[in-house]
């Protein structure tokens, strides 16, 4: 494995033992086709050789900005750890036999919230989504819940991974990766 993924692998297990709140957690920026960014929290599913796997409602805010701009940028911090770390790529929709699997080891609560929600989308009332949260309910109660054809996993190519160490003196260690066509490329950042 490419030495920045696994250096984050290594990373984000550390954080797993010792951070308070979920290490999975990300900010995740997207911008429009005018360039507006936005930017919300998303939970890190997978990473593998090639980037970094989350999963949302293809009709969300972030989606249409992913579709017509397909690139993006995460940044995981670790307080506890005095550490982030930022990736920057290209972003593409992984299959949906992989989309399958994930969604099928989701709580079934959450997969039938899946369904119920028109992610982004105005709500009239809180009552009309627990109406359809109910419906849905009530829709799949003999069965397994199917992966909705609007919801699915994004992934991050990573072209640049940036880890960030705090240092009491505000002298922080930066080291950035550039993807090259074959190997990764470091160089140390001033803080």
């Amino acid at each position: 494995m490419a030495e920045p993924i696994q250096r984050f692998i290594e990373l984000l297990e550390r954080a797993k033992a010792t951070e308070p709140w979920d290490p999975t957690a990300a900010a995740l920026a997207t911008a429009d086709v005018s360039g507006r960014p936005s930017v919300r929290v998303v939970l890190l599913k997978e990473v593998d050789s090639v980037g970094f796997v989350f999963f949302t409602n293809y009709t969300s805010r972030k989606s249409r900005e992913l579709e017509a701009n397909p690139r993006a940028a995460l940044c995981f911090h670790w307080p506890t750890l005095g550490a982030q770390v930022r990736i920057e790529g290209g972003v593409e929709r992984i299959s949906p036999a992989r989309s399958d699997a994930y969604f099928a080891t989701r709580p079934r609560d959450s997969q039938l919230a899946t369904w119920a929600s028109r992610q982004s989308a105005p709500l009239g009332s809180r009552e009309e989504l627990l109406a359809r949260h109910a419906e849905m309910r009530r829709r799949f109660a003999d069965g397994p819940v199917p992966r909705p054809p609007f919801w699915g996993g994004y992934r991050v190519r990573a072209e640049r991974i940036e880890f960030w160490q705090f240092e009491e003196s505000r002298l922080h260690q930066r080291v950035c990766y550039h993807a090259g066509t074959r190997i990764w490329r470091a160089e140390a950042l001033q803080p």
